[in-house]
């Protein structure tokens, strides 16, 4: 089967940068858009770690968070390599 490269969108790239320059944004949410954002290269074959993953899923079940960090740490979400068991 062939590996699928997962890439950042624009809207989801926009929305990491602006979570990573907000000042009030939690320290979860700059990491989800951290991750997101180091993704957003078409030559990265980078995935979300454990950690970050681990954050932008607090992120997304948080009800304080807005919805620019949210998209930014749903992004980081789905890059999340998958463990084969």
């Amino acid at each position: 089967m062939a590996s699928e490269k997962k890439q950042t969108g624009k809207k989801a790239a926009s929305a990491a940068s602006k979570t990573l320059r907000d000042g009030r944004t939690s320290g979860d949410s700059k990491s989800a858009g951290g991750s997101a954002l180091s993704q957003a290269d078409k030559k990265s074959n980078k995935t979300t770690g454990d950690t970050a993953a681990k954050k932008a899923s607090k992120v997304l079940q948080s009800g304080d968070t807005g919805k620019t960090s949210k998209t930014a740490a749903a992004s980081a979400l789905a890059k999340k390599k998958t463990s084969k068991k």
